[in-house]
C-alpha cells in the first residue's frame, strides 16, 4: 500500500533512461518503476530531474545575516573580514543566532537541501550559544532537513585556551563532528592534532578549514592526511577551502589529490566565499584561488561543493542555492564537458552525502522518501542552466513547492 507517488520522474540510472514513478510508504521509498498502479495522492514531476535531496556539507548558519551590523569593508586590499565579525560577536545571543539562522535554514530548504552540516563557532564570547540555538532548529525543522552540528573553533586553540574548554563543552552536548581553522592559530600542528584528539575521544567526524589562502609555500593538508591514516580515520575527515593548492601546477595538484584519496580525506570547495575573500593582494590579473573539484575527484578524492557564508563580511551575498554554487564552480574553472558537469552535480548530492557519511541517501527502494524535483532533464543541464528546484519531499511528505515561471502572451 503506497502513501504517495511522484509520477513521471526522470531518475538518473533508471531503466532505459526513461521516466519512472517513485512510490512512498511509511516515510520510505517502496517502489521505483514505470506507471505504478496506486490510488494514492501524487505529484506529477512532468519528466523533470529527480534526485535525493541536495546536501550542504559546509555552511555557517550561526554567523549568517550579520553584514548589516558589521563595519564597512575598510578597503579592497585590507577587507578585515575576521576582525569585522569578531567585533560584533559580543552582540550574539542564543535568540539572535536562532532568528538569523532560521531564515537562512529555510532558504536552504526552499532550494532543495534536505541534509546539512553546519559549522558552529564556539569562540569567546559566544561559547555554546550557537550550539544551543542550532539544536533548537535541528529539532524544529526535522520534518524538512537533517541538520548536523559541527562544533568549530574559528579563532584558534593554542592562542585561546578558553576556546578549547568551550569546544569540549560543545562536544559533551552531543555534537557529531568537530572542526577547526589552523590558519588563525599560532600553532597549526597543535591545533590539528588537538582536533583529531578530541574526535577520537568522542568518536566523531573531523571537518576542518584548511589551507585557505593564495600562497602554497606552507600548507597543512598533508598533516591532516597523515593523521587520518595514522588513526584509521579514512572516510571520516573533510577539509574545506584548501585553496592554496590552486596555485600549484596540475601535476602537483594531482599528487596531493591522490594522497588524500589514499588517506580517505575529502575536500569541500567553497567558491562564493573564496572568490570574494582571496587574492586581495592583486589589483589586476587576479588569481581565482579555487580548488579544481573535478581534477581532485578524477584522482579518486571525494569532493563536495558548498555555500559556506551567507550575508556576512566573508560573503555579503547568497541565496542558499547549492545548484548555483555548482554552476559558479563550473564557470570559474571553465568546466563545459557534460560528464564533468554531471560530476559537479554529484558534489551537491550523492558525493556530499558520502562526505557526511549518510548511508541511506538516494532514490533507492528502502531509503528514506527524500526527493528533490529540479527543472532540468539531466544533472549536467541542471548545473549548466542553474535550474530551479520545483518541489522537495522529506520523510514521505512534500515540504516545498515552487511554480514554474509562465509567459502571459497577449491575446
Amino acid at each position: 500500500m503506497l502513501d504517495y507517488v511522484i509520477r513521471n520522474a526522470r531518475v538518473p540510472g533508471a531503466a532505459n533512461g526513461g521516466n519512472v514513478d517513485i512510490g512512498f510508504s511509511k516515510g520510505r521509498i517502496a517502489a521505483i518503476e514505470p506507471k505504478l498502479v496506486a490510488d494514492s495522492p501524487s505529484y506529477d514531476a512532468r519528466g523533470c530531474l529527480c534526485c535525493g535531496g541536495l546536501v550542504e556539507t559546509h555552511i555557517h548558519l550561526d554567523k549568517s545575516r550579520i553584514v548589516d551590523r558589521c563595519a564597512p569593508e575598510p578597503s579592497r586590499s585590507d577587507p578585515s573580514h575576521m576582525k569585522r565579525v569578531q567585533a560584533v560577536k559580543s552582540t550574539f545571543t542564543a535568540e539572535d543566532i536562532y532568528n538569523r539562522a532560521k531564515v537562512t535554514l529555510e532558504n536552504c530548504i526552499k532550494h532543495g537541501t534536505t541534509r546539512i552540516r553546519t559549522h558552529v563557532e564556539i569562540d569567546p564570547p559566544v561559547g555554546t550559544k550557537g550550539v544551543e540555538a542550532l539544536t533548537m532548529l535541528q529539532k524544529e525543522y526535522a520534518w524538512a532537513v537533517d541538520l548536523e552540528i559541527c562544533a568549530f573553533a574559528q579563532e584558534g586553540l593554542a592562542n585561546m585556551p578558553e576556546t578549547d574548554k568551550a569546544l569540549v563543552q560543545a562536544l559533551k552536548m552531543g555534537r557529531t563532528s568537530i572542526g577547526g581553522a589552523p590558519n588563525y592559530d599560532t600553532d597549526h600542528p597543535a591545533h590539528i592534532n588537538r582536533v583529531f584528539e578530541l574526535a577520537r575521544e568522542y568518536d566523531i567526524h573531523v571537518d576542518m578549514h584548511i589551507d585557505s589562502g593564495h600562497d602554497p609555500a606552507t600548507m597543512d593538508n598533508m598533516l591532516v592526511a597523515d593523521l587520518a591514516e595514522k588513526y584509521k580515520y579514512g572516510g571520516r575527515v573533510a577539509m574545506g577551502h584548501m585553496t592554496k593548492v590552486a596555485a600549484l601546477p596540475p601535476a602537483k595538484q594531482k599528487d596531493i589529490a591522490k594522497r588524500l584519496a589514499d588517506a580517505g580525506v575529502a575536500v569541500t570547495v567553497l567558491p562564493a566565499t573564496d572568490l570574494f575573500v582571496l587574492a586581495r593582494h592583486k589589483d589586476y590579473d587576479v588569481p581565482r584561488c579555487i580548488t579544481d573539484a573535478n581534477l581532485f575527484a578524477e584522482q579518486g578524492c571525494n569532493c563536495s561543493i558548498s555555500t559556506n557564508n551567507i550575508l556576512n563580511p566573508f560573503t555579503p551575498f547568497g541565496d542558499c542555492s547549492l545548484i548555483r554554487m555548482a554552476n559558479m564552480h563550473a564557470n570559474v574553472l571553465q568546466v563545459g564537458q557534460p560528464d564533468r558537469l554531471t560530476e559537479l552535480f554529484s558534489m551537491v548530492s550523492d558525493r556530499s552525502a558520502r562526505l557526511i557519511n549518510a548511508k541511506d541517501y538516494g532514490i533507492k527502494v528502502g531509503n528514506p522518501a527524500e526527493v528533490a524535483v529540479i527543472d532540468a532533464q539531466s544533472p549536467a543541464e541542471a548545473v549548466a542552466i542553474n535550474a530551479p528546484v520545483l518541489a522537495v519531499f522529506k520523510r514521505g511528505r512534500q515540504t516545498v513547492s515552487r511554480p514554474r515561471a509562465e509567459l502571459h502572451r497577449p491575446q
